[in-house]
């Protein structure tokens, strides 16, 4: 499966940039906004400069007169230490000031105050410029006051906010980042949640999901419980089928080893009887395969949803023992039993399963008037189910490999076999919690087979 990220991670990253692009923009309004507001409070000094200045002018003796406050400057003042200029013009006349200071491109009107930028000296200056007319003699003079100063305060202002503007977005894009990323986790909750709930059931669990989640979550979860619903649909049809199998499979080849003994019993002709004796082998080794494949599928079906009940391993080997003890006699054999009781939790039907796949290839392998042992003894909080038996023991090979599928001992010669036996076992111990153990007896023929349990 090809992954394409995580969903937490990208979510983060999306608010993240989200609160990346807000910082910026907050930034950049923030400055421009900062720089407006300077720029405003520097106009409206210069205005109120130039117009304290302008209310001084008086007439006397047809002449205009004016006497400069301190006032109107020292407002100047206040906002930096910038440079300023000024000019007072009687008509064409320059009453005081900077004659070459530049004028503006708009002359206000009496009673108005008009605002320009030009340069001076080198330097970048605001302008502000108020004119009012007096009576000097006979017919009134416009009289225009014109302040100015340069920008390097406005400028100085600006930055500073400027990097307050730009260290409040770095800060708040920090703490957006860290709230998006829990954000993102919490906005995930339900679908882990969800994830967490289906990943604890066991493989057979398939009961419909009900959980409280968002909205968009419930095209997934109804998705979810209609898949269950169909494994579930599945697996019965399998589990059936695999009860009508060993009953379709079983019977008719008990009714050809039926009639294929019963013609060699009327048969003379040796070679008629090796090819009857040759078909019976056969129709065994078909049934005995076809009947431990079924068995292997029925506890792995059984492996998934572990019944677990309690379960007297002493009774256990004895109904089991009971049962093989026919086939046992057949050869002479003789099942000897040395248990104690002993309870575990566990499927009985597994567990009888496993058992009776170790006892019957003990009986298999064994020859004629031996003796086949069942023990049950404890260890701290385990138990053991010892069968030994006067075989052949397990072959040269690796032990282990006789759990494989299909793989036997090379000591097996001609006895019909499986090697489906010892896989099913383990299989069930390692549902129930236990393992399986393989020795061949030192100093003696046969096999000990193991099987070892957790106690209840």
């Amino acid at each position: 499966m090809i992954g394409t990220g995580s969903i937490g991670r990208r979510l983060t990253f999306l608010l993240a940039g989200v609160a990346a692009l807000l910082s910026v923009l907050s930034w950049w309004m923030v400055t421009g906004l900062a720089r407006e507001a300077a720029e405003r409070t520097q106009d409206n000094v210069l205005a109120a400069s130039a117009t304290a200045i302008a209310e001084t002018l008086r007439s006397e003796q047809g002449e205009v007169r004016l006497e400069l406050p301190y006032s109107a400057f020292a407002m100047l003042g206040a906002i930096g230490e910038d440079r300023v200029f000024y000019r007072v013009m009687a008509g064409d006349e320059l009453l005081t000031g900077y004659a070459d200071l530049p004028a503006l491109s708009d002359p206000p009107p009496p009673g108005q105050v008009r605002f320009d930028t030009g340069t001076y000296s080198g330097e970048t200056i605001r302008m502000a410029s108020v004119s009012r007319l007096v009576l000097a003699g006979a017919q009134p003079l416009p009289v225009t006051v014109t302040m100015a100063q340069t920008g390097n305060g406005v400028s100085t202002i600006s930055a500073e906010l400027s990097r307050l503007a730009a260290v409040m977005a770095v800060a708040f894009f920090g703490v957006a980042v860290i709230l998006s990323f829990f954000a993102a986790r919490a906005s995930l909750r339900p679908l882990n949640e969800i994830a967490a709930a289906v990943s604890r059931r066991g493989p057979s669990d398939l009961r419909p999901l009900k959980r409280d989640a968002p909205a968009e979550l419930a095209p997934l979860m109804t998705s979810l419980n209609r898949l269950m619903e169909r494994l579930g649909q599945s697996i019965r049809r399998s589990e059936d089928f695999i009860a009508e199998a060993a009953h379709r499979v079983r019977t008719p080849l008990a009714v050809v080893r039926t009639q294929a003994e019963i013609a060699l019993r009327s048969v003379e002709d040796e070679a008629e009887k090796r090819r009857l004796r040759g078909i019976i082998r056969a129709v065994d080794e078909s049934s005995r395969s076809a009947g431990q494949l079924l068995d292997h599928a029925t506890v792995t079906y059984r492996a998934d949803d572990l019944t677990r009940a309690p379960v007297d391993l002493a009774t256990l080997v004895e109904q089991t023992s009971a049962a093989l003890e026919p086939t046992a006699a057949m050869k002479d054999i003789t099942l000897t039993r040395n248990t104690m009781p002993a309870q575990i939790m566990g499927d009985p039907v597994l567990l009888d399963n496993a058992l009776r796949n170790v006892l019957d290839n003990a009986i298999k392998y064994s020859p004629e008037d031996t003796e086949v042992v069942l023990a049950i003894t404890t260890e701290g909080r385990e138990v053991r189910i010892t069968v030994t038996d006067e075989g052949p023991g397990l072959g040269d090979g690796p032990v282990r490999a006789l759990t494989e599928r299909f793989r036997r001992g090379s000591n097996t010669g001609d006895i019909v076999g499986s090697g489906l036996g010892l896989t099913i076992v383990e299989d069930v111990l390692s549902a129930h919690g236990g393992r399986l153990e393989l020795h061949t007896r030192e100093g003696e023929r046969g096999a000990c087979i193991t099987l070892v349990l957790p106690l209840s």
